[in-house]
């Protein structure tokens, strides 16, 4: 099997696992999002470790690769926040898209960043997909109820910062695990001081559904970060927007949650652009335009 297509089917992995987490941070309950990000964390900080004493890959990294691990674990803990906020106050699968504009910010980030070049055809796409998020969030002079929308846009932001970093770090040969570990610790650590001063007392049950939401972020972020490290985000992107599609279908069976047409409008839009930039930077959109020709 092809790099390319162990990256797919990681992709899928993970999609089918953070909209499993996703499912357990809902069911939660009334929990704040810092609480629900720490042990989400801490379950995958567990695992990271036992894998890489098992593997004996090591607990350091490269000099060179530090700041960039470091802006890995930032972005990401901005992006776990936003997006257990938003799942907690939307629809499961209008958190889930707007979670998935990552691709689209990565291309941002890539030109702004990298210094990489934008095209006519990434452009189109970016636009068609905003488009599509305010099908989904619904402007409206009442900022409130906007909020919790424009919080989940800022989750997929900080995912798809942290998703280009991924790309990054594996080109320069860190370790999937180990860079797991140190977002998993890294973001631990930031949420401890919030924790111990403003713990909310859980019961049994809601402490067993968020190690269950680790569980499941654990073998999302292994299976992503694999993914990245296998097959560049432009040939696999779009396949993680299978995601959106468990979501909804966990989202009616468990929660009985229906999107209105609007969100699905929107939902249309991001997944069309999302497959037309696909096709584009994997040459098959000529190919097809020569057949039709």
């Amino acid at each position: 099997m092809n790099q390319k297509y162990k990256g797919i089917i990681y992709i899928l992995l993970a999609a089918f696992c953070f909209a499993l987490m996703n499912v357990f941070v809902r069911l939660s309950g009334d929990l704040p999002s810092v609480q629900k990000s720490f042990f989400r964390n801490f379950v995958a900080l567990v695992f990271a470790a036992i894998i890489l004493k098992k593997n004996r890959i090591g607990f350091s990294c490269k000099k060179e690769n530090l700041m960039l691990l470091i802006v890995r674990s930032l972005c990401g803990t901005i992006g776990i926040l936003c997006n257990f906020y938003a799942i907690d106050h939307l629809l499961l699968a209008d958190a889930s898209m707007l979670n998935k504009m990552s691709p689209f910010f990565a291309i941002i980030f890539s030109y702004i960043f990298l210094k990489e070049k934008v095209n006519f055809v990434q452009i189109f796409s970016l636009i068609g997909a905003f488009i599509g998020c305010l099908f989904i969030i619904k402007p409206s002079f009442e900022g409130m109820e906007m909020m919790p929308a424009l919080i989940g846009l800022m989750g997929g932001m900080g995912a798809g910062a942290a998703y280009t970093a991924v790309r990054r770090l594996g080109q320069r040969g860190e370790k999937g695990p180990f860079i797991v570990f140190f977002f998993s610790t890294f973001s631990c650590l930031v949420t401890l001081p919030y924790l111990l001063i403003n713990y909310t007392p859980m019961t049994g049950m809601q402490i067993v559904v968020l190690l269950l939401a680790g569980l499941s972020a654990a073998g999302g972020q292994f299976a992503i970060t694999a993914a990245y490290c296998y097959a560049p985000a432009k040939e696999i992107s779009v396949y993680d927007y299978s995601q959106v599609i468990f979501a909804a279908v966990m989202g009616f069976l468990l929660f009985g949650q229906v999107p209105d047409y609007l969100s699905v409008i929107g939902y249309i839009l991001i997944c069309g652009m999302a497959v037309y930039m696909f096709l584009y930077n994997t040459g098959k959109l000529e190919r097809l335009k020569k057949k039709a020709n």
